[in-house]
């Protein structure tokens, strides 16, 4: 018998709806796909890896504490039509590229139909039928504005099976005398009356590890050369998780139009880091503040 070789790691597994060419080839079809903003369309999201806090300083000035969110080999996978899935979505990789001998052969058989390298994470967002991107389009900082309103998904910390003091802030017994070794009890779980516990009663158990949406972060900086965006505040999840960044469901969102349905980078052409545009009155002066 011959055994089979695996295609090599770093192209892709065959010809599919991702197309080919070079990069000038790729941009001069994917670059007929934009079109203007319009208030009511729903953009695709991007699959983020968290890569820590770190101060962020604005043109006042004033720190922030931003989150930084970076963008590693993201991609539309598979586009879903009315036609053929009975909704309209798309399914985006992101997470970096994953050797071919590691991804199972079902999985491996997808992404070798849809002509794009494996991934690490998929995700399907649901988006509006002119939002729609053939497989292979890369999904790049860019695709957000800065000063921009975004929703960040994730999963929160586990922090494994906690006490009710921590899991839900109880204030626990008497800590001096008389407590009789009772100090971070959870305390009464009822009454004799329906001679059972409530359901959904505060009690201790597994914390954390759950999928957690944070609304609202305003995009601080969006660098094009690391591919990373800073984001106002904390998200869920450790370093190096991944996070699923939509543009936010509540208005105001955007400071200026979007790129619509994504932003296509021009081969050869540098762009520079930009950062939100800062606010009209000097957060540090004392008599805005005050007066």
């Amino acid at each position: 018998a011959v055994e089979k070789e695996d295609p090599p790691a770093d192209e892709p597994p065959a010809a599919g709806g991702g197309g080919g060419g070079d990069e000038a080839e790729i941009y001069a079809k994917l670059s007929t796909l934009s079109q203007p903003w319009q208030e009511g369309l729903r953009r695709t999201g991007v699959i983020g890896i968290k890569a820590g806090m770190l101060p962020y300083f604005d043109e006042w000035g004033q720190r922030h504490a931003a989150t930084a969110v970076c963008f590693e080999a993201c991609e539309v996978v598979q586009a879903k039509t009315m036609e053929t899935d009975g909704y309209v979505a798309l399914q985006v990789g992101g997470g970096g590229n994953r050797k071919v001998k590691n991804v199972p052969g079902t999985q491996l058989g997808h992404y070798k139909k849809q002509g794009v390298l494996p991934k690490y994470t998929l995700n399907e967002f649901r988006v509006s039928e002119a939002a729609l991107l053939p497989p292979g389009t890369p999904l790049t900082a860019q695709h957000f504005v800065p000063g921009q309103r975004v929703d960040v998904q994730g999963v929160s910390k586990g922090k494994g099976f906690q006490g009710a003091m921590k899991r839900w802030g109880f204030k626990g017994m008497g800590a001096s005398h008389g407590a009789s070794k009772s100090h971070r009890s959870l305390g009464s779980i009822g009454q004799t009356g329906p001679g059972r516990v409530w359901k959904g009663k505060k009690m201790a158990g597994r914390m954390g590890g759950k999928t957690r949406t944070i609304d609202n972060l305003v995009v601080l900086r969006v660098d094009p050369e690391k591919n990373v965006v800073l984001l106002k505040g904390a998200i869920p999840g450790p370093k190096g998780s991944f996070v699923h960044v939509t543009d936010a469901r509540f208005e105001p969102r955007f400071p200026r139009d979007p790129p619509f349905p994504t932003f296509f980078a021009e081969p050869g052409k540098d762009y520079e880091a930009e950062d939100a545009p800062p606010g009209e009155r000097d957060p540090l002066s004392f008599e805005e503040r005050f007066h």
